[in-house]
């Protein structure tokens, strides 16, 4: 059985719909409350009736969000407002975005993978997941039949031979085009050309796919495969073998990966002087400045340097920042606190601030979650709410981290990597019945 395949995809009727840029939306777990009603308003079409319909206070079993998701599917096809294809396609999909002023083009496609339990196949996690999102997608899946949105898969092409035959193949095509609320440009190609679609595949199917983002999808796919399995229903030709995915090279040029800062509230107030004492002769510190703002130099001297073994902590007692550096001892005490997990696990910046700093040396075992942003701007304007006695910056995982550890069987620390941009909910949609 191949690992990846063309699939035929339902998409948006644009004559119906009007703007594709107004029925799309960030994934479904990344979407507030308030970001749902804007979407809600936004068109009636709106992919966020399909992937986060709103539970109402009079749900039951009978009537609850997923079988009015599933009869709002059901709704738009009959009404033309969805489509699908007649030919089996892959979907060449690139992000055009800024950061910091610099414009990127993320190239990938979206096809269908082989939906192998981890271990069984060569589909790789990085993350450990929840039982409550799984047990969440897994009830949309098996009441519509069908994945809204696609697993960020990362697979390796050193020479990029992939892409260059799927640039070949889209030089003639017209795209269609969305831009999200973030402004990122998602354009769409439809490939149906059966011998690129064979090159791709030939290309493709022995490699591993390292999942970036979308752990509790891709297991809800597992899920629903092994369910339909069960029922005696699953054949070689089944859709639901197959989870919808855009795969992206691991060496292309547009694929970044943007740090998770952490902001922890209701822990002790410490001063920069107490917390020194605390972390003792496991870390070197250097004193940056005071005042939230001086988190911009903060980071640029970690980031600057992109060493794992450094971390910038701030304490709001006396608004004062130090950069934090693990030493030859902190090292060993690293070994010995998480002597569960392999050296390389050990060296990442977010497993030596939670397991080293939170767990063992301030035991923050009890803690609130924290709260996680992106930007160091999120983080200063956060500070200056008063609600954090305590910041870290700390840096992401690599791209080598993510094939390495994934490789080893092991799973990150929640929130280890941020991929930027997110991908798109309401591009294509993948049936899974036949």
């Amino acid at each position: 059985m191949p690992e990846i395949v063309p699939f035929a995809g339902v998409r948006y009727n644009l004559d119906k719909v009007g703007k594709l840029s107004e029925v799309i939306a960030p994934p479904y777990d990344v979407i507030s409350p308030s970001m749902r009603d804007e979407l809600y308003d936004q068109h009636p079409n709106n992919v966020i009736r399909l992937i986060l319909d709103k539970i109402q206070p009079t749900d039951d079993q009978e009537n609850n969000r997923y079988t009015r998701t599933a009869k709002t599917l059901a709704d738009w096809k009959t009404s033309g407002i969805l489509k699908q294809e007649t030919e089996a396609a892959l979907y060449v999909y690139h992000q055009i975005y800024t950061v910091e002023g610099k414009e990127y083009c993320r190239k990938g496609f979206m096809c269908g993978v082989k939906a192998d339990p981890f271990g069984e196949g060569l589909v790789f996690p990085h993350e450990l997941t929840l039982s409550g999102p799984k047990a969440d997608r897994l009830m949309l899946t098996t009441t519509c039949k069908t994945n809204f949105s696609q697993v960020f898969g990362l697979y390796p092409d050193d020479g990029g031979a992939v892409q260059k035959i799927l640039d070949d193949a889209i030089v003639f095509l017209t795209p269609i085009e969305a831009a999200d609320h973030l402004g990122v440009l998602n354009r769409v190609w439809i490939v149906t050309d059966k011998n690129v679609i064979d090159s791709v595949v030939k290309i493709i199917n022995p490699l591993p796919i390292f999942i970036a983002d979308g752990h509790h999808r891709y297991e809800t796919a597992c899920n629903y495969r092994k369910q339909i399995a069960e029922m005696g229903e699953l054949t070689l030709n089944h859709p639901a073998n197959y989870v919808l995915m855009m795969c992206v090279a691991m060496d292309d040029p547009g694929l970044i990966v943007l740090p998770t800062h952490r902001l922890f509230p209701g822990v002790p107030e410490w001063s920069a002087g107490e917390l020194r004492d605390k972390l003792g002769d496991l870390f070197s510190v250097q004193p940056i400045g005071t005042t939230a703002n001086t988190a911009i130099q903060a980071w640029a001297k970690i980031d600057t340097e992109k060493r794992q073994d450094q971390i910038a902590l701030y304490t709001a007692k006396d608004e004062t920042w130090i950069v934090a550096t693990l030493t030859e001892a902190g090292k060993r005490k690293m070994d010995e606190a998480a002597n569960d997990h392999h050296p390389e696990w050990r060296e990442l910046g977010v497993s030596i601030l939670h397991r080293l700093v939170v767990d063992t040396i301030l035991r923050l075992t009890d803690m609130e979650k924290p709260k996680y942003v992106h930007l160091v701007e999120e983080v200063i304007e956060e500070l200056k709410t008063g609600k954090y006695p305590l910041a870290a910056l700390v840096m992401p995982a690599t791209i080598h981290h993510i094939r390495t550890l994934s490789l080893m069987g092991e799973r990150m620390p929640p929130k280890s990597t941020y991929f930027y941009p997110k991908l798109a909910s309401g591009l294509v949609f993948k049936p899974l019945e036949l």
